[in-house]
């Protein structure tokens, strides 16, 4: 990627570690909430290929700094970059720079999201979130293209984009993950749950308490990290192949198309694609409701 002036340098948006047989990749822009842009997006991959590069690495944590994993896509901070020059590696596509409406968002969509999350789901090496405070909208898409999900207590979660008149993130992986019934609940309500809900709905592997997220995942990691390498490698793409035989990446395609069809309705109808939401809408519609839900 090429650099633009445009995006105010940050320093290291995402950091790399190695920890014995375990990788840390960490998202570095905890000011931000851990917000993703490209710049994020593509730091994120090149520390993924490290840690595949790496013959030592038999697993790969992905943690964010700060009280929070992630915020989600970048919709508002200095940094958020829409025309920044990406080396497509996700995709075969055109770049996004030099297009206009529905093509530059296509072309920048299917590969910083939708591709760049599909193509991290496939890392041949165990993958671990380790997901502390918010993780919404975006990071879910990060969290759910790894292979296991260890949160802290205080970890909350919600996509709701539904606001924006548009039907969930690029990623839709929402009824795998969740089923299709409690999918079709936190998208209509775009309600907070909690890491004890995700718990119990399968969606997250195990809740710990805050103090001890980091030990309890690097626990786990090191404890898969035991595992014959190639094993390990053979039975990730078993059990992806088989996700993919139940529909999920046909339903993610044809989830991508009604995804742009609402950006489209929204620039047609309003002032923007994103339905009038912003950075600071999006935060205060994720707020425990009155009753106290999330």
């Amino acid at each position: 990627m090429s650099p633009d002036p445009t995006v105010p340098d940050e320093g290291e948006v995402v950091t790399y570690e190695r920890r014995g047989p375990v990788a840390l990749v960490t998202m570095n822009r905890p000011q931000y909430r851990n917000a993703q842009n490209s710049v994020m997006t593509y730091a994120l991959d090149a520390a993924f290929t490290r840690a595949v590069d790496d013959t030592e690495v038999k697993s790969i944590v992905l943690a964010g700094n700060g009280k929070h994993f992630s915020a989600g896509h970048d919709i508002g901070t200095p940094g958020r970059d829409h025309h920044v020059h990406y080396d497509n590696r996700a995709v075969l596509w055109w770049d996004h720079v030099d297009r206009a409406g529905g093509d530059q968002r296509f072309a920048r969509e299917s590969e910083v999201y939708l591709g760049m999350c599909r193509r991290w789901r496939e890392i041949p090496k165990p993958t671990v979130a380790m997901v502390q405070g918010a993780c919404i909208a975006g990071a879910l898409m990060l969290v759910w293209s790894c292979d296991l999900i260890v949160a802290a207590d205080d970890a909350f979660f919600s996509d709701p984009v539904v606001r924006m008149g548009i039907p969930g993130v690029e990623y839709f992986a929402h009824p795998w993950m969740l089923g299709p019934r409690r999918a079709k609940e936190i998208l209509f309500t775009g309600d907070r749950f909690t890491a004890a809900q995700a718990h119990d709905w399968g969606m997250v592997n195990r809740v710990v308490p805050r103090a001890d997220l980091e030990s309890e995942t690097f626990a786990l990691a090191e404890k898969i990290s035991a595992m014959p390498q190639f094993g390990l490698a053979l039975a990730k793409k078993a059990v992806n192949q088989c996700e993919d035989l139940m529909g999920m990446r046909a339903g993610m395609d044809s989830v991508f198309g009604l995804h742009h069809f609402a950006h489209a309705h929204n620039a047609e109808v309003g002032a923007d694609s994103l339905g009038g939401m912003d950075a600071r809408s999006m935060r205060e519609s994720a707020r425990p409701d009155q009753n106290g839900a999330r």
